[in-house]
């Protein structure tokens, strides 16, 4: 469980990001899944939108996600919304949180 200055560390780098995946009318599938659990095991830490139209609440539409993949959910803004899961190899990790 991430805390609020670790939150707010995350929020910070991931301002800066892109979105690197689309949640689509057909919603949370396996290939969505599948994409956000590669890009989080490389990155640590990704953007994901819901495309309009979908009728998808950003906020449960991320904690779903992050419940599937064992991931942390940091924010949802509009139809945005923010997950991390630290690297389980210690050389891959990228990001260092504040204690």
């Amino acid at each position: 469980m991430l805390t609020g200055k670790q939150r707010s560390y995350l929020k910070g780098l991931a301002h800066e990001m892109s979105v690197t995946a689309s949640v689509g009318k057909a919603g949370v599938t396996e290939t969505v899944l599948k994409s956000i659990d590669q890009y989080l095991a490389a990155n640590e830490l990704m953007k994901c939108s819901i495309q309009e139209g979908a009728g998808l609440d950003a906020k449960e539409t991320a904690n779903l996600i992050a419940e599937e993949l064992h991931a942390e959910y940091v924010q949802a803004i509009g139809r945005r919304f923010v997950l991390y899961r630290r690297a389980r190899d210690p050389e891959k990790r990228k990001i260092e949180l504040p204690r």
